[in-house]
């Protein structure tokens, strides 16, 4: 992976690190969020620097816990320190209260404090700050996701000249929903103070420009086959889809391991040998737990004969347990769980097993192993990469994968998954059901199918082909080969479509007409 010339200056709302109290005293630990094991995955051989929230406030001196956790990395680490009342009001507020319900189309959830919004801006000049200090004219600097959509502005504010790209790994909601943020243009024109910005899938891409189209109507949008120049006031930003996803070798190795498969199996005997549904989500509104417990009810009303025949495994890793609508939904899971199992259960069979906690590496691997149907079903989600860990866990190639059409995951994966509609609960039902009947051969062809595209589509890849998009871009000058009237000139040099990153791998013709299934046709 290559920048260039200059150094790869990483910025995310956490570092992949995190600092956490014992008794002992403060210790390093790896973050557990799925962004900052993607990118630390992606980046663990490519020198730089990573910026970021070390997860303490600002009275805690953090460099020499920081430094010790470098000394084996190819970068380092630079904290932003950020103070209770900005992580109250920048993290949980604006971020969890505003962009992140709002994003994934449930804006009734959202609370818009105008507060909230003076925080995010000022705590976005704070990381802004932090990398004018570090960045070299030459460097390429990389910020991620909805916490600092505002950072490009800042930069160039204080006079960063380096290119700067963008990753939003959430969903772009559709213009009816972004324009209902009271900030909606401020944030767009920061957005399109980048050089590159980056989408995980094309719709959300498209909604970002139809965005920028109603609200900003002075811009100029070019389309350049799977790319969009978006020009304003002399400024051209190129958008782009790049679809994350996972280290599949490393994942596969890991799951291949003796101990793995022998803990799965485990695993199977325990639940005496029953069909095996597994669902492995954060505690979070937007993954659709609630109603894919509803739907496992709904399978067991219809399909009596599934009863004491099938077990769905439920793991919800705790997550923003200080919000109190997180709390509230811990206790909805805790009280569906019961009733279904109060209504179903028969002696030697409990329907439901429900953990509310953190699996470590090995234990999860085993459930993937073991699982014969992993239920992926969130209600809007960017990517979702529970999906590519299963398919790159699945060394038997023995599981079906039934998962969401409103996950990123389903453009690539749906021509080996079988996909449903999260709020269709029949439809859902009857996936479970017709996986469970699913030969031995369709299921082999099936998975093996997509650990090929999870294994060529990784997320080494993803990250190379966004840097070498902002190469390409740099290189082709539309940052500076503006004509004035939000153009780029006729001189910039045109790639060719099969040369132009951001495309993810899908299937060959054969199978995809083979085994290729649209999100609303039935399930096999």
């Amino acid at each position: 992976m290559s920048n260039g010339k200059g150094r790869l200056i990483n910025v995310s709302n956490r570092l992949p690190v995190a600092i956490k109290k014992h008794a002992g005293g403060p210790r390093v630990e790896r973050s557990s969020g799925g962004l900052a094991s993607a990118l630390d995955s992606a980046w663990r051989q490519h020198s730089g620097v990573w910026i970021g929230w070390a997860g303490t406030t600002q009275d805690q001196p953090v460099d020499q816990l920081l430094n010790k956790a470098t000394r084996r990395r190819s970068y380092s680490l630079q904290p932003v320190s950020l103070s209770d009342e900005e992580i109250a009001k920048f993290y949980s507020g604006f971020a969890n209260e505003i962009i992140w319900p709002l994003f994934h189309d449930m804006q009734s959830r959202c609370n818009f404090d105008p507060a909230y919004w003076e925080i995010y801006q000022n705590v976005n000049r704070k990381f802004a700050r932090a990398v004018a200090d570090t960045a070299r004219g030459e460097d390429f600097v990389w910020v991620h996701d909805y916490h600092l959509m505002m950072m490009a502005k800042y930069l160039r504010e204080m006079g960063v000249r380096s290119r700067l790209g963008f990753f939003l790994h959430i969903p772009f909601p559709s213009p009816d929903i972004f324009e209902k943020l009271p900030w909606r243009e401020p944030v767009l024109r920061g957005l399109m103070q980048f050089d590159i910005l980056g989408f995980q899938t094309d719709r959300d891409r498209q909604n970002f420009v139809g965005g920028v189209e109603r609200i900003i109507p002075a811009a100029h949008i070019e389309k350049r086959h799977n790319r969009n120049l978006v020009s304003l006031d002399g400024h051209v930003a190129t958008a782009g889809t790049f679809g994350i996803s996972i280290d599949f070798d490393e994942f596969s190795e890991h799951a291949n391991r003796p101990e793995v498969a022998t803990r799965a199996s485990e695993i199977r005997r325990e639940l005496n040998e029953k069909t095996l549904v597994l669902g492995i989500d954060r505690l979070d509104y937007t993954k659709g737990v609630p109603e894919r417990l509803k739907a496992f009810r709904l399978l067991l009303q219809r399909f009596p004969e599934l009863r004491g025949q099938i077990t769905l495994v439920q793991v919800v890793v705790p997550s923003r347990e200080d919000i109190p609508r997180y709390k509230d939904l811990r206790s909805d899971l805790e009280l569906l769980v019961s009733r279904i199992n109060g209504e179903f259960t028969q002696p030697g069979w409990v329907p439901i097993h429900y953990m509310h906690r953190n699996l470590g590496r090995d234990e999860l691997l085993a459930y993937y192993r073991a699982a014969d149907v992993a239920l992926i079903t969130p209600l809007r989600d960017g990517m979702n990469l529970v999906a590519k860990e299963f398919c790159a866990a699945q060394a038997d190639e023995r599981g079906v994968l039934i998962v969401s059409e409103f996950a990123g995951a389903s453009q690539e994966l749906r021509h080996g998954a079988i996909l449903v509609n999260p709020n269709d609960f029949a439809g859902v039902a009857q996936a479970i059901h017709d996986a469970t009947k699913m030969s031995v051969e369709e299921k082999r062809t099936r998975m093996r199918l997509l650990r090929e595209i999870v294994r060529d589509h990784n997320v080494q890849r993803w990250a190379h082909s966004f840097l070498q998009a902002a190469n390409a871009f740099s290189e082709n000058g539309s940052r500076s080969g503006n004509s004035g009237n939000g153009q780029v000139k006729n001189g910039s040099k045109e790639r060719n479509p099969k040369d132009t990153p951001g495309v993810a791998l899908v299937a060959s013709p054969m199978l995809r007409s083979r085994y290729g299934r649209g999100p609303h046709q039935q399930a096999v």
